[in-house]
Formats: C-alpha cells, sequence, structure tokens
C-alpha cells in the first residue's frame, strides 16, 4: 500500500509500516501516550502488530503513523493514528485515514470504530458518536483493563454498520467491574 498527496509544496507518502520502523512508530505514540492522548504501546507490542501499521513520511521521515486493528468481518479498529506536531495542518492525518479506511475496506469489514478525544476531526471522515457499549469487542480487548474504564474521556465513533455481535468473551470481572462503578455512582 502506498498513496501520495503533495500538500504544500511537499510530497508526504504514506505507506504500509514495516519492522525497521518500529523504533519511529514508538517514538511518535509515546509522545502522545504520556497525556493520555494516545494508549501507550510497548516496543514489543509495535514490533508484534507492526503488520497493522501506516507510516507517513515526508522526505524520508516519519513524521505519523496509524493501526487497524481487525476483530473480524463485523469489526475493525482505528488506533494509535498521530501526527507530529510539527507537520500537522498538511493533510498528513486525512492520508492516514484514507490509508487505514482502504485497507478496512480490501478486507471487507462491516464497521470501524476509533475512540478519541478529537471528534471534530473525525466526524469530518465520515463517522458518527456511537456508545461504548455498541462496540463491546473494544470493550472486551482493552477498555475493561483501563484505569479510565469508569471516568472515559474519549469519544466512541464508528463508521459503517454497527455490530450486532461479540467476537470476543466478555472477560471474568467486567460485570463486577460495571456493577461497582455504577454503585458508587448512585
Amino acid at each position: 500500500m502506498k498513496s501520495v498527496a503533495t500538500c504544500t509544496q511537499r510530497a508526504l507518502i504514506c505507506r504500509s509500516a514495516t519492522l525497521p520502523d518500529a523504533n519511529n512508530v514508538h517514538a511518535l505514540i509515546s509522545a502522545y501516550s504520556g497525556d493520555g492522548t494516545l494508549l501507550p504501546r510497548t516496543l514489543h507490542e509495535i514490533c508484534e502488530n507492526i503488520r497493522d501499521f501506516v507510516v507517513l513520511e515526508d522526505a524520508g521521515e516519519i513524521i505519523g503513523c496509524g493501526a487497524l486493528h481487525l476483530y473480524g468481518p463485523h469489526l475493525a479498529e482505528i488506533r494509535s493514528i498521530t501526527v507530529s506536531p510539527a507537520a500537522q495542518g498538511n493533510g498528513g492525518g486525512r492520508l492516514l485515514m484514507e490509508a487505514l479506511m482502504a485497507e478496512a475496506e480490501r478486507h471487507n469489514v462491516a464497521c470501524t470504530c476509533l475512540f478519541t478525544r478529537k471528534p471534530e476531526f473525525f466526524a469530518r471522515m465520515g463517522f458518527t458518536v456511537a456508545q461504548r457499549d455498541d462496540i463491546p469487542d473494544k470493550l472486551y480487548k482493552d477498555c475493561h483493563a483501563c484505569p479510565r474504564l469508569h471516568r472515559c474521556d474519549e469519544v466512541a465513533m464508528y463508521r459503517g454498520e454497527l455490530p450486532t455481535f461479540a467476537i470476543l468473551p466478555e472477560p471474568a470481572g467486567l460485570l463486577v467491574k460495571l456493577q461497582l462503578a455504577a454503585q458508587a455512582e448512585g
């Protein structure tokens, strides 16, 4: 996969990530995980999942990345999408999104979701706000273990047809955590 967009007299190139890109991807994600903008990812996790990533290059320098996690034909998740601060505003985020959405379409995924603190950007890309509970596979994979589970400030969004089932099993203890949170709020 290779996409090109010319922005402000520069050619930005979006391509599939390879293992030698893992350190750069890790640095980009780490720069945004300290403040909670992105979930932290270990270098090991990035290496293990590098095939899920695309990178954005400007003159051979990696300035952005994003990943598409496939749950099954019913759902994929765009995650760890970022562009370095100095490179924002030049269409790189849109180029990353287009590449990831094309990959989701190539796999015939019925719904693509993401969780974000910047819903305006993703709304312009055709995403609609959802409830977290509408995307149970994401809850079961990541949210149940997140320290922000009951005070999440991310907006769940989707494009396509919301899933009517989950492929992942509900984690043991999730119901207990949700019940305790409901009691504390009530």
